[in-house]
């Protein structure tokens, strides 16, 4: 099984880069933890404030950026993924799962914490993120830090070997 997971970095040249082998190894591990076994593609734009506002706006009618975005391609049920439930791409036989938006912008920005660096916070955003293509949401229990799906982060995240970040909203 092998995973494609595009990345483009389109954020502003004045901003440090967001590592685009991070990213990838952050997909994958995540896809093997919730036991993902057959063959996928996860798109990833890396973005400044701006650019995501504009999809945020585009989108969902919000006219502000934020930290990250997730458009799934299919609706899986959480926890339970069936490849049956989406269709494979025909020229390339992989299962797509969606798109990801980050906004390198904010990752600078949680990363004067000292407790957050840019890796950690890129992998949460992406952790966050990859859970949302596969159906997990977090809406109806956003304040709760117990959620399935927060604690479903906090496990990837520990696979990651990036120390524990906070997990973002």
């Amino acid at each position: 099984m092998r995973h494609k997971i595009y990345v483009k970095n389109d954020a502003p040249d004045k901003t440090p880069r967001v590592s685009a082998m991070l990213i990838k190894r952050i997909v994958k591990t995540a896809l093997a933890y919730e036991g993902v076994g057959v063959s996928c593609e996860v798109s990833v734009l890396i973005t400044g404030d701006f650019g995501i506002r504009s999809i945020n706006n585009a989108f969902r009618n919000i006219d502000a950026p934020t930290d990250v975005l997730s458009f799934p391609m299919y609706s899986f049920t959480p926890g339970a993924f069936d490849p049956d439930d989406g269709e494979p791409d025909l020229s390339s036989g992989r299962l797509p799962l969606g798109d990801i938006i980050l906004s390198a912008e904010h990752i600078m920005r949680q990363a004067e914490n000292p407790v957050r660096t840019p890796e950690r916070e890129t992998a949460a955003l992406v952790v966050h993120s990859v859970l949302h293509l596969l159906g997990y949401d977090h809406a109806e229990d956003d304040e709760d830090p117990n959620t399935v799906m927060r604690l479903r982060e906090r496990e990837i995240l520990k696979l990651c070997d990036l120390g524990e970040p906070e997990i973002p909203a």
